[in-house]
């Protein structure tokens, strides 16, 4: 008969006898024995028997769905090296019993009666229920060592290493920064110190890169990887186990292990907090995909009294539109009693309200400056990084020079000399390249700042964009001030993102609507720069440094946005 062998570990640290080596030694044996013919071998490494997305597996299961499979048996060490998964054994038994396939465990002999399919299902039943024992155990294990502080990771964070101590006779892990002189430890700091000002992911990526920096693995930093690092709490000390999204623990809903002060930290807490503020600023909110093609101008906007969502709806065949209460619709009027209120008069109010209180000289003159400052702090960011790039050239060519006197004394060789000189002038020579780039963007920044009167001037511009473009852009255009839209008694309370005229007023009236700002005279500045944007749209075209890169908005870039 012809057959092939599979064989499986879930570890290279697992016994002597469930090692590859051993499986098909036995498995090997047994063929000879029995006068097979062994066609193949299958071997999956370090594959879990739970899953069946094995490499060898699924190549085995394709070969044997073939018009004419290569083989007739399939011989396993135990049952439990094909599949620990009572509901994929059951699939793919059957499926390979139809093309007259069967499996055979070694150990576990049983003939083809109702007899040894009971007990087969009897065995894998109790592979399924060990094998889930075995998990719930090491997780238990592994939350009780998070528990205590210890690193139950593979791979230390970026910026720290792995070291062993010892606890009740057993070494287990901890985490301790790299030396401060480092460069890794230096880089974490900068990073934070870089997103404290405003920096973004993208911009730090890009300065490090510039700068010759690179990831544990070597590979060239990216926005991804920057914001896993200033995301990550181990930086400021603290454990956490279980709490990131699409962790095993966090789909079971476990509460996540948080440990303080568990090793020593390279952020102190301070800003590693003014950090996460800064960069939830920055973030937009989480939008449901239904309020994108909504005809509805307010959807995900508005708010009723009771904290549902305002939804819209239509009545008489279309011809009458309202926003009204999701919880009142769902639940009835005894849940909340909120009346539907008119489409079209609760997104007049709120335009016109925004064009009168927002898109005015003054408050538009007020942006200008605040774009103004950002550029100007970007500026002194820039000339900080031209120092370190200096004083980080003076101590390239101190080295290059100590080298080419110990070459001319004779003192060293060449051969021992030219790596190490070859290395300092490609450092130099990127160093250099980084100095001329950041000589011209300070230049460019300048000379090119936001003018006032320019923006003054389309002031009546910005307001008919909000009568003349399509709704797509009205409420792109929208949100970029407009926060929330609460409605309670009669009355809307309008939340905005961005600051007021500075006159001091907090709350206007328009018949039942209360527009209320509650950030008040020079509030938040948290979409300052989205703004920028939209000047932009009417041919306003600023340079915005953010941190050591400024953009060029053109004109025509920003018209198709």
């Amino acid at each position: 008969m012809e057959v092939c062998l599979y064989a499986r570990t879930s570890s290279d640290k697992q016994d002597v006898d469930l090692s590859i080596s051993a499986q098909l030694r036995a498995i090997t044996e047994y063929a000879q024995r029995n006068g097979h013919e062994i066609v193949r071998e299958f071997i999956d490494g370090g594959e879990s028997g739970r899953t069946v997305a094995r490499p060898a597996f699924k190549e085995m299961i394709a070969l044997a769905r073939l018009k004419h499979p290569p083989f007739q048996t399939i011989l396993v060490w135990k049952l439990n090296r094909f599949a620990r998964s009572r509901a994929d054994s059951i699939t793919y038994k059957t499926l390979l019993r139809n093309k007259g396939i069967e499996v055979i465990s070694i150990n576990e002999p049983m003939d083809d009666s109702p007899t040894g399919r009971l007990l087969e299902g009897v065995i894998e039943s109790i592979d399924e229920f060990y094998s889930a024992n075995m998990g719930q155990d090491i997780r238990r294990g592994m939350r009780e060592n998070a528990s205590r502080g210890f690193f139950n990771g593979s791979k230390p964070p970026y910026g720290f290493r792995k070291v062993f101590v010892e606890d009740r006779g057993k070494l287990r892990q901890k985490l301790d920064p790299e030396p401060e002189e480092s460069a890794a430890f230096q880089l974490v700091r900068r990073m934070f110190a870089l997103a404290a000002r405003d920096v973004g992911c993208k911009a730090i990526a890009t300065t490090a890169n510039q700068e010759g920096c690179r990831t544990s693995a070597g590979q060239r930093w990216s926005k991804v990887g920057v914001h896993k690092i200033l995301t990550n709490e181990a930086y400021c000390g603290t454990l956490v186990w279980g709490g990131r999204r699409g962790h095993a623990a966090a789909r079971r809903g476990d509460t996540p292990v948080r440990v303080k002060n568990a090793w020593p930290a390279i952020i102190d807490e301070e800003t590693f907090q003014l950090v996460q503020k800064k960069m939830a600023a920055k973030s937009f909110p989480a939008v449901h995909p239904r309020t994108v093609p909504s005809p509805y101008l307010l959807s995900g906007l508005i708010f009723c009294s009771c904290g549902a969502a305002l939804t819209g709806q239509s009545a008489k065949s279309g011809r009458h539109f309202y926003y009204a209460c999701s919880r009142s619709l769902r639940q009835g009027k005894e849940a909340c009693d909120a009346s539907f209120l008119p489409k079209e008069k609760l997104e007049r109010l709120v335009i016109d309200k925004i064009r009168s209180r927002i898109l005015t000289e003054d408050n538009l003159e007020q942006l200008v400056k605040l774009v103004n400052e950002e550029l100007q702090s970007a500026s002194y960011g820039l000339k900080d990084r031209l120092d370190a790039i200096d004083t980080e050239l003076r101590d390239v060519r101190a080295r290059l020079s100590r080298h080419y006197e110990a070459l001319e004394t004779g003192k060293l060789g060449l051969d021992e000399l030219a790596p190490r000189i070859k290395e300092l002038k490609s450092r130099q020579d990127d160093l250099g390249k980084t100095r001329v780039q950041i000589e011209a963007e300070m230049v460019v920044q300048g000379v090119e700042q936001v003018d006032a009167k320019l923006v003054k001037a389309y002031a009546q511009d910005l307001r008919c964009l909000l009568e003349e473009s399509e709704l797509t852009a009205k409420k792109a255009f929208l949100r970029s001030f407009v926060k929330r839209v609460e409605i309670a008694r009669g009355q809307a309370t309008l939340l905005y993102r961005l600051p007021l005229p500075p006159d001091g007023r907090t709350s206007d009236q328009l018949g039942v609507l209360c527009i209320v700002n509650p950030g008040g005279p020079g509030g938040t500045r948290t979409r300052v720069l989205l703004t920028a944007r939209y000047l932009a749209l009417y041919g306003v075209a600023p340079r915005m440094a953010w941190g050591a890169k400024a953009v060029q908005l053109s004109s025509e870039k920003c018209r198709r946005i």
